[in-house]
Formats: structure tokens, sequence, C-alpha cells
């Protein structure tokens, strides 16, 4: 881990037990930190907090006044921060379930939502369970107990959907059309690789090597090729290109 990255996860941790005290049951690193997948300039900071019961609503506020970029400069892209309670975090459940969650950065639109119901559904809901089956396998513990030990996964139907949820998101996202490159869609095709590896191989791997994986064996080899490219600032692959390989993984994950 860089040495930036890792003064900053302490600064979050050490702010947290601040806010929460002796409640913050544990601080995991998620997402690209977690799985050893982190690049500089495009990952953001994946956390997860796990608190011992509700947050009080001036807690949250407080947590969020006290982690946000303008309070502690972070040194990637951004911040993703979302709290859980134990319960929740140990139950499996495909509903977002979290206290607070937080998106900040300098060049991250600003976030913060207090209840899961104020999310908006066009945002996606499926995000979180998919985050905590991550972190059930890959988190990196900062403080408390093993990840693995305080999170756990949907059940196999649960994450089926879950995934086919988050590929039908990505398809619904506006692209250029015809064969135009497309900024974003190399995100688009490697996160439908992740799927498919998750549900084909039974783990969770970063976009790239799962890629990497997909395409050692993959019809559309040279086009998950070229968005691993792309993410190393070559040209993205068209909208159309794209949606065709998410559509094909959908059909695989969806069926029987």
């Amino acid at each position: 881990m860089r040495d930036d990255i890792r003064d900053y996860l302490a600064e979050v941790v050490r702010r947290s037990r601040d806010v929460l005290g002796e409640d913050l049951v544990g601080a995991y690193a998620a997402g690209s930190v977690g799985l050893g997948a982190y690049q500089p300039g495009r990952s953001d900071v994946d956390v997860a907090l796990v608190a011992a019961g509700p947050m009080p609503e001036p807690d949250k506020r407080l947590l969020v006044d006290r982690l946000r970029h303008e309070s502690l400069p972070c040194p990637a892209r951004g911040l993703e921060l979302v709290v859980y309670r134990r319960d929740v975090a140990a139950s499996g459940t495909p509903e977002p379930g979290f206290e607070v969650e937080l998106n900040t950065g300098a060049t991250m639109p600003f976030r913060a939502t207090y209840d899961p119901a104020d999310r908006p559904a066009a945002d996606g809901r499926f995000w979180y369970a998919l985050d905590r089956s991550i972190l059930r396998q890959s988190g990196r513990t900062l403080l408390g107990p093993p990840a693995a030990d305080v999170f756990a996964d949907p059940s196999p139907e649960a994450l089926r959907a879950l995934l086919a949820d988050a590929l039908r998101w990505w398809l619904a996202l506006p692209t250029p059309p015809g064969d135009e490159p497309a900024p974003g869609a190399e995100d688009a095709v490697l996160g439908a690789c992740r799927a498919l590896v998750r549900i084909r191989d039974g783990v969770w791997l970063g976009k790239v090597d799962a890629g990497l994986r997909v395409a050692a064996d993959d019809p559309d080899a040279a086009l998950i090729r070229a968005s691993i490219a792309a993410r190393r600032g070559g040209t993205p692959p068209s909208g159309p290109a794209a949606r065709a390989f998410q559509r094909r993984v959908l059909d695989r994950i969806t069926a029987r």
C-alpha cells in the first residue's frame, strides 16, 4: 500500500474512533485497496466501518464533517465510506442496510446519505451487498476482528440477482452512438468480467485481473484486452461493443 494511502486510512480510523468511541467495532479497506488493485489517479479509497448498533443522527453528521475532503483531504480520486451496524454486516441481507454513506473528494461529487430510503433507486441499491461480499473475501482489516468474521455473503440466489441488477444498471447508462470510443465503456466491460468470474469461479477479483482471466478463453478477448488497455490510457471500446458483451454476460449469469 502506498504511504499516502496508508497514512490517510490511519487518520480515517482515528477520526472515526473519536466520533464512535467504543461503538466502533471495526474498520476495513474495501474495493481496489482490499483487492490489491489500487490504481493511482483512477481508483477511489473505499472504507467500511462497522458500528455496534444504530448511530444517532448527530453522530452521523459529525462523522461526515470530520471525514469529508474539506476536513481531511483524500489523496485518491475520492473517499467512498459506508457505515454498517454489526448485525447488518453479519446478516447476508441483499438490502443496502447502511447507517451513513459518504462520497467525497477533489474530483468526486459530495454526497452524504443518512438513511438507505434516501438513496435514489436510479443510483443502484445493489452496490452494498456486493461490497460486503467482497469485504468478506478481501477486506483489509484496519481495526477490529478479521473481515471474514464480520461480513457475510448473500445467498447464492440473491448474489446472482444482485449481479444481474448491476449489469442492467450499467446497460442503462447512456453511451455515444455508433463505433466511437465510449469513455467508461472499459469499466462496464471489466465489471461484467468480474461478475462472471464471481459466478463462474466463486471468487472476487479486481477488474483487470478478472478481465485477464475471462480473456484467456473468451471469444471477446480482444474487446476485454482493449478495455484493460483503456484503463492505462488507451482508447476505450465503443458503446455498442461493450453493450453486446454485457448482454452476453447477463444472459450467462441469469441462465439456470
